[in-house]
């Protein structure tokens, strides 16, 4: 049996307020008072596609062996990088074995469920585990549409074969170039065609076709169908295809629109994920990917699916919010508007690769090393242990900390030198196994600053180098959210 074996997802904590933007430019475009309810989910400076996978893998991977996965699959119409593997990179940051393949999936907003399309197809050939991300933080023109509906989230879904919570009944797709929107190569926004004829030639069309084809090739009646996953942006549209599907209107996945937004090739996984949250065992989803044509899957839920979530979800992210109205930090934080950043910034953030390549087990994945003669933790790993009367000399051995709770030991708000978005919170966090690292914290408030504070590692953006357009990452200390959310998780 091939299926979903584990789910998860990302949501950043940030939540731009729509009207905040609408007050801002409704003056130049009174149309955008039609979009104007409601939030969305707003990446911070140091986000990006490949920082919300991390996370929404962390969460997929929760509880779980990651010896298991095979092959890393990225999905994103927003990758950082052009030339340069970004699912290479997610692979570093989870620590993974260097023998794990892994995947660029992009061009199309179906792109998402292409991916997941195809690691169930490759884990039914034999490939494995495969672990199917999709991301998106995508730019949207100021004083547009896009700007209002979009929204920054990630998923992420481990399939294969063995004990699985979903079942993969089978898919279908089609392949037609049909151009609602697009973007080409050196642009920065997509350019967007005339909503009504995307619906009525597009949606409309194209969808149920593919669905009554996915349908048919499985033997499932239009009728039996519990859960239909769509997440297309355009109100009303995903009820339109379902019924045009013969799918019962109550089987329709609401697409999450007024508290977080369209995440574009992500959504149909991350609507996916929140209904294997809630599902119980025979029911029968139907997940569908729109963008240049259709991708269908169907499942079947099992009895596993029963208490399957380990990580908090996309439920539990929504609720790990920050309602943020400032709408010039927002344009900032996606580059859009250019603030005097001062001298304090005017330095190269140039990177060695060479020395990149030699430490990125520290750097990406924040393995440190433990003694095995003396059990002292120490980061980064040396030659020579740091344990007090007893220097020993070449015992040391991996020992990853980036999925382990720390306590805030000494801590400072720097609002003098260079932050995008100060003041700079950063100090000193001991993990509870051992070990000591001084390093950022991010998604704090004053409050949350406190020795004695738990916090848990995330990997974010340290610096952009500007100049050669390279972007560094490296881990920063969060306030441990699963504690509060998920007392249970706190202790695994």
């Amino acid at each position: 049996m091939v299926g979903i074996i584990a789910f998860g997802a990302y949501v950043p904590r940030l939540r731009l307020q729509r009207q905040a933007v609408v007050a801002a430019n409704a003056w130049f475009n009174a149309g955008l008072r039609a979009n104007g309810k409601g939030e969305r989910a707003m990446a911070s400076w140091d986000e990006d596609a490949i920082t919300m996978a991390v996370e929404a893998a962390r969460d997929t991977l929760t509880g779980l062996d990651r010896g298991r996965v095979n092959k890393v699959v990225l999905a994103s119409t927003s990758l950082p990088f052009a030339d340069r593997q970004n699912a290479g990179v997610v692979k570093e940051a989870l620590n993974l074995s260097d023998e794990v393949a892994s995947m660029d999936v992009s061009g199309s907003q179906r792109a998402g469920a292409s991916a997941l399309l195809d690691a169930l197809q490759a884990s039914k050939g034999g490939a494995g585990e495969i672990l199917c991300l999709a991301a998106e933080k995508r730019a949207a023109a100021p004083a547009s549409e896009l700007e209002l509906t979009s929204g920054a989230a990630a998923a992420g879904l481990l399939v294969g074969e063995g004990e699985v919570v979903a079942e993969f009944l089978g898919g279908h797709s089609s392949s037609i170039d049909f151009v609602d929107h697009f973007r080409s190569e050196g642009q920065e926004f997509d350019y967007g065609w005339e909503a009504r004829w995307v619906r009525d030639e597009g949606y409309a069309k194209i969808g149920p076709k593919a669905v009554k084809a996915a349908l048919a090739k499985v033997g499932i009646e239009a009728a039996a169908v519990d859960h239909f996953v769509m997440g297309a942006p355009m109100k009303g549209v995903n009820d339109a295809v379902a019924k045009s599907s013969g799918i019962r209107p109550e089987a329709v996945k609401e697409p999450l629109a007024a508290v977080m937004g369209d995440a574009g090739s992500a959504q149909a996984l991350i609507l996916l994920a929140q209904v294997l949250e809630a599902a119980q065992p025979d029911k029968i989803i139907v997940v569908v990917g729109f963008g240049q044509g259709c991708d269908v899957l169907v499942f079947r839920t099992t009895g596993r699916i029963v208490g399957a979530l380990k990580g908090l979800g996309v439920s539990g992210w929504l609720a790990r919010k920050k309602p943020e109205a400032n709408y010039i930090k927002y344009l900032f934080f996606n580059g859009q508007v250019a603030l005097d950043k001062g001298m304090r910034a005017e330095f190269d953030q140039k990177t060695a690769l060479t020395a990149l390549y030699r430490n990125r087990k520290a750097v990406m994945a924040l393995v440190g090393g433990k003694d095995k003669m003396t059990g002292t933790v120490q980061f980064p790993k040396s030659e020579i242990s740091v344990a007090q009367n007893a220097r020993s000399i070449g015992q040391q051995e991996d020992y990853p900390l980036a999925d382990r709770v720390a306590r805030i030991l000494t801590h400072t708000a720097d609002s003098l030198a260079y932050s995008p978005d100060p003041p700079t919170y950063y100090g000193a966090v001991e993990f509870e196994e051992g070990g000591r690292i001084t390093c950022e914290f991010t998604d704090v408030d004053a409050e949350d600053v406190v020795v004695g504070a738990g916090m848990r590692m995330m990997f974010r953006i340290k610096a952009v180098d500007e100049m050669r357009g390279f972007t560094k990452y490296f881990w920063k200390a969060v306030p441990d959210y699963r504690a509060a959310a998920k007392p249970a998780l706190a202790a695994e």
